[in-house]
């Protein structure tokens, strides 16, 4: 049951989550990201930061073929980075919803294999600020093989009023373990949390607020990262992670189409959650059943019914995340398959159903981020060509990646004020040298359905 003592005291997700334009000094921010642009454009003519790469590229055999898709793609890019960037500061958080007046609310938390963190989680939802008798919460051992189920019951018996245990008997998967609490749910908002996963105080009241406005039928939370200590991996993925929610969910906010209310903290409204919920439990791809990206297929549900999906910066969520390059590459496996699959599907009927506005966005977004992945890949390829004939040209190839790595740096001080802005200088030379593999392996093999993190 919930604290009095901590009800009464200030929340801390209101504490550290505002609008930005409540907040002293935005203008500062807004003003440096714009700068950043003319910056950007004035160094690349003026100090011929491409010049280089461009003058051996377009004098090798093969290269002109690339320079010329390459150079209108990054104009392209930059045309849609601004108009993005002009979203984003449109973007206004959701008020969070009254202790009077917050609706009755299901929580579900699927488990596996997740030891004493789950109790962690639990305890993390339970203590959150919610009227007494408006929340449940569902808790589902997905056939553990270790000690999850006890650390559940020592939840469950702390928190009996709230927390009710469900075990099944073997593993039966993610979106198994998600049904169950959504057909036991009787919350009129359904909210997912991963338990590996901690929110703050406010993050159901702030889910719940989003829900006011009757076209929204799903939320997407903002996810940080809970091990950040754990090493350089975590270090990094804070920074993209901060890029990924607050700026990409937020700019998709602002025409309520969030591609993907992700695992770790996303809420539903249960009526249209019973609407999708048999073809969702029941998705194939390519002929075979869809075990994983249950998140962004579900999104894609309810975008399809006709319902804005939005984000709420207000909800805050703290996950593990991978601190080996090893168990980074599975979780981004995993990803960038269920986004292959769930790309189609959006792309191929969902976005002619959205209101033109944002079927605009949607579509010029889809061309543009896609196209990154076949002109990335035939630069990565005339690098590895050029470099041992022009040394040069991978020097000029790195000062233009930090040059624009340090302008996307930006972005973060605006969301997080904080110096770890160094990491994300740093992962987009790892993504660009360590990680580029991932998609067309994805790619090919978008029918695998093992999980690949358990």
């Amino acid at each position: 049951m919930q604290n009095p003592e901590q009800a009464a005291l200030p929340s801390i997700a209101m504490r550290r989550v505002h609008d930005y334009h409540e907040i002293p000094g935005d203008g500062f921010y807004r003003m440096m990201i714009l700068l950043g642009f003319a910056v950007v454009l004035y160094a690349t003519w003026q100090f011929n930061v491409f010049h280089g790469v461009l003058h051996a590229a377009r004098h090798h055999q093969w290269g002109r073929f690339v320079v010329g898709p390459a150079v209108l793609w990054a104009a392209m890019g930059m045309l849609m980075l601004l108009f993005r960037t002009l979203l984003w500061f449109r973007y206004r958080t959701p008020p969070l919803a009254g202790m009077a007046d917050a609706p009755a609310m299901t929580v579900i938390i699927p488990a596996y294999n997740e030891g004493a963190m789950v109790a962690r989680t639990i305890e993390s939802v339970a203590r959150a600020r919610y009227p007494l008798g408006r929340l449940e919460i569902f808790v589902v051992d997905d056939g553990s093989s270790d000690d999850t189920w006890v650390h559940i019951l020592r939840g469950a018996a702390e928190f009996p009023a709230l927390v009710t245990p469900l075990r099944f008997d073997r593993n039966r998967g993610k979106r198994a373990a998600l049904e169950a609490g959504f057909r036991r749910g009787r919350g009129e908002v359904m909210v997912t949390i991963d338990s590996d996963s901690v929110i703050e105080p406010d993050t159901l009241l702030a889910m719940a607020g989003a829900f006011a406005d009757p076209k929204v039928g799903a939320v997407a939370g903002k996810v940080s990262v809970f091990n950040r200590e754990k090493g350089l991996i975590p270090r990094m993925l804070k920074v993209r992670f901060a890029l990924s929610f607050d700026f990409l969910r937020a700019v998709q906010s602002t025409y309520g189409t969030v591609y993907c209310c992700p695992g770790a903290l996303a809420g539903y409204r249960a009526s249209v959650v019973h609407k999708v919920i048999d073809g969702w439990i029941g998705q194939r791809f390519l002929g075979r059943a869809c075990t994983y990206g249950e998140d962004r297929a579900l999104t894609n549900d309810i975008l399809n019914e006709g319902y804005d999906c939005v984000y709420q910066r207000a909800a805050i969520v703290h996950t593990l995340v991978p601190t080996t390059y090893r168990r980074l590459c599975k979780m981004f496996l995993r990803w960038d398959r269920s986004y292959v699959r769930e790309e189609l599907r959006f792309i191929g009927g969902i976005v002619w159903k959205r209101r033109p506005f944002a079927r605009a966005v949607a579509i010029a977004d889809f061309l543009i981020s896609n196209l990154r992945y076949p002109i990335g890949w035939a630069t990565l390829a005339l690098l590895v060509v050029l470099t041992p004939v022009h040394p040069d040209v991978l020097l000029r190839f790195c000062s233009a990646l930090l040059l624009v790595s340090a302008f996307n740096m930006l972005y973060y001080l605006r969301s997080e004020r904080s110096w770890d802005f160094v990491y994300g200088i740093g992962y987009s030379f790892f993504s660009a040298f360590a990680l580029f593999w991932i998609f067309p392996y994805a790619l090919c093999t978008a029918r695998a359905q093992g999980w690949l993190t358990r």
